[in-house]
This record gives C-alpha cells, sequence and structure tokens, in this order.
C-alpha cells in the first residue's frame, strides 16, 4: 500500500505516529473520451475565455465568485496557511459507533503505527476494543480539515473521513414525502413476512458489480470483431395492486429457494446424518470415512455371500 499522509494520534497529552492508507480502491474499467472520426483520444485545454489562449498552469489561481463575474483571487500559498500546521489526528470525544447516522461517513483509511508508536497504537486499540467506543477527531490532509472517526477494524485502526453537520441536508427538504398515514394491516403483513423471508446474514462476497462485468464482456466482444445489436429496453410495468405483487414476491422466493434446495440436496449415510454436517471439512471427512467403511463391508458381504454359494455347490443332494 502506498503512503498518502503521515501525522499523529493525539488523545489527552497521548501521542501515536501513524501512517494513512486508503483503504478502498476504485474498480471501475477506465473509458476515456474518444474522437469518433480518427479514433484519438480528446484533451482538454485550460482555455481562458476573455483572452482566448490556453492558460499555463503556473498563470492558474482558484478565485471565489461573490457576484456574477467578479471573484476574490485566492493564492495557492495563502489557502495552505489556512490549513491546521500540526499534522495531527485530535480525538475530541469516544462515542458508540451506534450513536452516528450512516449518513455522516465519507471516506475509509487505514492507520499503522508510525516507527516509534507501535506499543501506544497497540494500547488504544485495545482499550478501544474493550470499551465498544469510537474516536471523533478531527484531521486535516492535504488543505481540507475534516470531522473523523476512528475505529477498530481487526487488529487495526480505520479512520472515516465526515460530513460537518452542516453539510447534511435534512430528509424533509425531498420533494413529494408521503404524509404519514394509516397502512392497510394485510399489506403490513405481507410486507413484513417478504423482509423476513429476504433476510440474511451480510455476505459482501455475493455481491457483485453487475454493470462492470457487462461492459468487460461488451469490450471483449468488440475487440473480437463480433456484431453488437443493442436490445431495446424491455417495458415496466407500474404496480397498481401492491397486495397482488407481495403475494406474487413471496410465492417467487419459494419457488426459487425450493429450487435451491432440490440443487444442493443429496442422499446421505446415516454416518453423514450423524455426525458434522457433511459441507464442513469434518463433515467431508466423515463422510469419505463412512463410504470407505460402507463399501469395504458390502465387498466382504459380497465375499462371504459367495463362499456360502461355493459351499453349498460342492454338498451332495440328499
Amino acid at each position: 500500500m502506498h503512503t498518502i499522509w503521515k501525522g499523529a494520534i493525539s488523545f489527552g497529552l497521548v501521542n501515536i505516529p501513524v501512517n494513512l492508507f486508503a483503504a478502498t480502491e476504485d474498480r471501475d474499467v477506465p473509458l476515456r473520451m474518444i474522437h469518433k472520426t480518427c479514433g484519438t483520444p480528446i484533451n482538454y485545454a485550460r482555455k481562458c475565455r476573455h483572452c482566448d489562449a490556453e492558460v499555463p498552469a503556473d498563470d492558474i489561481v482558484k478565485g471565489y465568485e461573490y457576484e456574477p463575474g467578479r471573484f476574490v483571487l485566492l493564492e495557492n500559498e495563502e489557502l495552505e496557511q489556512l490549513s491546521e500546521a500540526s499534522r495531527e489526528i485530535r480525538i475530541l470525544d469516544f462515542v458508540d459507533l451506534a450513536e452516528i447516522d450512516p449518513i455522516y461517513f465519507q471516506k475509509t483509511y487505514y492507520l499503522s503505527p508510525g516507527p516509534t508508536g507501535a506499543s501506544a497504537y497497540r494500547l488504544l486499540t485495545k482499550a478501544m476494543s474493550d470499551s465498544g467506543k469510537i474516536g471523533v477527531a478531527k484531521v486535516s490532509i492535504r488543505t481540507k480539515s475534516s470531522l473523523a472517526a476512528i475505529r477498530v477494524i481487526g487488529r487495526g485502526l480505520a479512520l472515516e473521513t465526515m460530513h460537518f453537520p452542516d453539510e447534511i441536508r435534512p430528509i424533509a427538504q425531498v420533494p413529494n414525502l408521503p404524509e404519514p398515514a394509516e397502512v392497510n394491516e394485510r399489506e403490513l403483513v405481507m410486507a413484513k413476512m417478504l423482509i423476513e423471508q429476504l433476510s440474511s446474514p451480510f455476505e459482501p462476497e455475493k455481491y457483485t458489480d453487475d454493470y462492470r462485468a457487462r461492459l468487460t464482456e461488451l469490450i471483449d466482444r468488440k475487440r473480437a470483431g463480433q456484431d453488437i445489436r443493442v436490445a431495446p429496453e424491455p417495458k415496466r410495468e407500474n404496480v397498481i395492486d401492491l397486495m397482488a405483487a407481495l403475494e406474487a414476491s413471496l410465492e417467487a422466493i419459494g419457488r426459487q429457494r425450493g429450487r435451491q434446495r432440490q440443487t444442493v440436496a443429496k442422499p446421505a449415510g446415516p454416518a453423514e446424518n450423524a455426525g458434522a454436517p457433511s459441507g464442513s471439512p469434518a463433515g467431508r471427512a466423515e463422510g469419505t470415512a463412512a463410504g470407505t467403511a460402507t463399501g469395504a463391508g458390502a465387498d466382504a458381504d459380497k465375499r462371504r455371500t459367495g463362499g456360502a454359494r461355493r459351499k453349498r455347490a460342492k454338498e451332495p443332494a440328499t
């Protein structure tokens, strides 16, 4: 991993040198803007509207438009002076994670201890893990000051940058939200049943980016020279009968799970039924042993039966 920032966690009088690493990565398929006529990538020039000329990077500054067409110009040095001089993650409070609405979280980073911070880092991680608390902190990364949450992940610490409260839009501003009203009791029961049927432990591995897979397949097919025909978008019907839609959803889930059970079902021997689940390593070992024992027993029965038949064949008839 590439270190993107170095600083220190501070809480009370304790300072822990840390390094910051990105915890996520963009896996999108990179697409560039291309001139369709000749197939050449397009470059965007930084051009001044007034001078009608391309502007070099050294001659570009930032500005705030306080009136249409009028700006306050800000030099890079002036902006850098505004950021906090100390490169520290200053923990202000410790709170329960459940108290923070996920809407506040922005981006996740991993924190590792610096050369002299392993002992204090380990201590803070253990103390936070035992208390079940997370730290609310302030941090300046590059020129941006952010609210942040420090929490334990596995054996280490993670930093989640957060929005400040005035950056969160109230949901009451969303147009066309329905007013509170009584709901149909039967529909409510069916909706809860549907939620129950769809409830399962969170397994992130089973969720995949279908669009990325389709895009990759499309690129591969076009590289291979295949003729691509765009299928018309299927017509979507508006749901009118909510009760019928809920019932149909429950029936569809029941059929799907029935097919899944038929797919995974297989005959099980007595030893498999009595022992560990056959899907576990122990279950697979027990199943193998049971199968071996059963096969050996069958061979022994065949040998005994064959011997009895030969013995009867040698006895004189009376």
